[in-house]
């Protein structure tokens, strides 16, 4: 197993009151997928800089960190590119400096 970590830009479009039951739900994919959610940081909502979508002004950032195999994290891009709430996603192996700065011991 090794430690990942995803960053989620989520479409709350009409959805501001929905972000907890967002975050739970990716946090379910990714343990259906193998993986063990270990930290969720809720960032912010942010405006983009470079609007690629109209409709898509801004998204809320949120930060997972979590364990999986390797194949798991294939599995989870092609689940969230079908999941609408998902804007962007980003998976990247964690850097254990970072982490521990996240996590108090």
């Amino acid at each position: 197993m090794k430690k990942y970590e995803g960053l989620f830009i989520l479409n709350t479009a009409g959805k501001e009151d929905g972000i907890k039951e967002m975050i739970d739900r990716i946090s379910a994919d990714i343990t259906a997928a193998g993986g063990k959610v270990e930290t969720v940081q809720k960032m912010d909502k942010r405006a983009f800089t470079r609007v690629v979508d109209k409709r898509v002004p801004s998204g809320f950032y949120v930060n997972v960190i979590f364990d999986a195999e390797p194949s798991a994290i294939a599995i989870l891009n092609a689940k969230f590119a079908l999941n609408e709430e998902v804007y962007r996603v980003l998976f990247t192996i964690a850097n254990p400096v970072a982490i521990a700065k996240l996590i108090p011991a």
